[in-house]
């Protein structure tokens, strides 16, 4: 795996994009936790299931990053991202894109060398939110 956070979470982006294996980015935890666009997966078992099959079943994926911010302490980092996706689903033959909001915590496992997600959350806005103007919740009156 990889020496940094930073560099563990666009390997990921990498991986997804060339179709590779996804599970081994995950920490093999009961705990575990990634929620996508469709799906909540709790658990390895779980996570490695649902990625495998995802990658069984989808194709040409875009995957660009646009605001990748990493922090670190210690055996912990956490991120936050802007990323543009795009996909083909085989199984339909459709196709998909999204601006999606990328947000995640990541552990320095025992060995020291090698980081993996422990939570990974995916979510991309409403059509009637993707405007700042629109925020609900904004305070400027």
């Amino acid at each position: 795996m990889h020496q940094d956070a930073e560099t563990t979470i666009t390997a990921y982006y990498e991986a997804l994009r060339e179709g590779e294996s996804l599970s081994s980015f995950f920490a093999e935890a009961p705990d575990s936790i990634k929620i996508g666009l469709s799906e909540r997966l709790v658990g390895y078992a779980d996570i490695a299931a649902g990625l495998s099959e995802q990658t069984a079943t989808t194709d040409d994926w875009t995957v660009e990053s646009h605001d990748l911010s990493v922090s670190v302490d210690g055996n912990l980092a956490w991120f936050s991202d802007r990323v543009s996706m795009a996909w083909t689903d085989t199984q339909t033959d459709s196709d998909y894109e999204f601006d999606t909001r990328w947000t995640g915590t990541l552990q320095r496992r025992e060995n020291g060398d090698e980081w993996q997600f422990v939570t990974l959350h995916v979510s991309a806005p409403t059509a009637e939110l993707q405007n700042p103007e629109d925020d609900l919740f904004s305070w400027d009156g």
